[in-house]
């Protein structure tokens, strides 16, 4: 069986959906990418996620092919491959519909930086792209075309996808964005949302990315 240490991590993200709340019944999924044959192992296609031992990931080829799998794959296929194949940066890509974060999406508003956390993981707005159909590559296009720097993005109508240079920092990706949009969910119950000023951002951001866990690092959280 191919890819097996693949098949273990893309599988192991997938029940981790589950557990960090992030998905319901069947709903969502993990990929990840070989950087040696640039093969996609993904979640089967309405299979619960206690039904997913790495045997029943499904292996596709970056035009989506199968190449090994007794499921078919999932029906999100076309777009994390076409990200996969327009972003050579990308190892791993999740979708989700979590609660707070896809609230968000289903009135097409992005997620501000009102928060350091934000400023910390993201660096950038969470963007909303447009509305598109599910099951051929209209969301990929739209996600390459909307993401920017953010490692996030909320698709309209529809719901989380997120990005990493491995499968494990994109899962990261989809718990921070569900934890920081229901922060600011509640934060809007309470009155008006203050954006941080560019260059907070920005320090926020350096400071997380090169020192956060160091000896030198201005604070630990």
């Amino acid at each position: 069986m191919m890819l097996m240490t693949l098949r273990e991590t893309v599988c192991r993200a997938n029940r981790a959906l589950l557990e960090e709340g992030l998905v319901t019944w069947t709903s969502g999924n993990v990929s990840g990418r070989d950087p040696e044959t640039g093969l996609i192992v993904i979640k089967p296609s309405g299979l619960k996620f206690p039904e997913l031992p790495p045997e029943n990931m499904v292996i596709v080829d970056p035009d989506t092919a199968l190449v090994e799998g007794d499921h078919g794959p999932s029906s999100d296929t076309p777009s994390h491959a076409y990200v996969y194949r327009h972003r050579s940066d990308v190892m791993g890509v999740v979708h989700t519909h979590s609660n707070y974060a896809t609230a968000f999406a289903a009135v097409g508003r992005s997620i501000p930086v009102v928060l350091t956390a934000i400023a910390d993981e993201f660096g950038c707005e969470i963007p909303c792209a447009p509305y598109a159909r599910i099951g051929g590559q209209a969301i990929g296009r739209a996600i390459v075309e909307h993401i920017g720097p953010s490692p996030a993005v909320l698709m309209r109508q529809h719901g989380v996808f997120t990005i990493g240079a491995s499968v494990e920092k994109a899962l990261k990706a989809a718990v921070m964005v569900e934890d920081i949009a229901k922060t600011v969910w509640l934060a809007l119950q309470i009155g008006e949302v203050e954006v941080l000023p560019a260059e907070e951002i920005a320090a926020n951001f350096e400071r997380y990315v090169t020192r956060y866990g160091t000896m030198d690092a201005s604070r630990n959280e």
